[in-house]
């Protein structure tokens, strides 16, 4: 089996088994689908085309696939829980959400509540390279969407970390 701890290469993931090439890729998102298909393309030539194929599957992702992935997503400013692959991602995309700001806390917490019972989901958003002020302002300009507009941002906001998360996997 393929360790998940370190990065590997193309060449490994190519030739590893059916189980192995998942168990290395399906912590990027939680939808099965879209890491069996990914795993039944190879082999892949390079990086590039991986990648460019995965951005093209994510592009098939509607409602339904959203809510499936966000059950795998803790709320911003809360710390997933466990130590699956998918929990130790999370806490490092949002490692600059400084939790020891209270005031910051707070608002996250009241944006999150309001967030949910306005579109009845978790708030969703790439954390990785923005601090927790960022994610804040984000998360408040987005209460003001429609909701069609939200579901196409929450989208792209998936579409975003599940590439950055396939990019971590493989040595560069």
């Amino acid at each position: 089996m393929i360790a998940l701890a370190t990065k590997n290469t193309l060449a490994e993931f190519n030739e590893a088994s059916v189980n192995d090439a998942l168990s290395l890729i399906t912590p990027c998102v939680a939808l099965p689908a879209w890491a069996e298909s990914l795993v039944i393309a190879r082999p892949y030539s390079n990086i590039d085309v991986l990648q460019h194929y995965a951005s093209q599957l994510t592009h098939q992702w509607g409602s339904a696939e959203l809510n499936l992935a966000l059950n795998a997503h803790p709320r911003i400013g809360e710390k997933a829980q466990g130590s699956s692959k998918e929990a130790a991602l999370s806490k490092d995309e949002q490692s600059a959400v400084d939790g020891q700001n209270a005031a910051l806390t707070v608002a996250l917490a009241q944006g999150n509540a309001d967030y949910e019972a306005r579109f009845g989901r978790v708030f969703l958003i790439r954390a990785k390279g923005r601090s927790g002020e960022e994610i804040l302002g984000e998360l408040r300009r987005r209460l003001n969407n429609s909701d069609l507009d939200e579901e196409v941002e929450a989208l792209e906001q998936l579409r975003q970390i599940t590439l950055l998360r396939l990019e971590g996997v493989f040595a560069q």
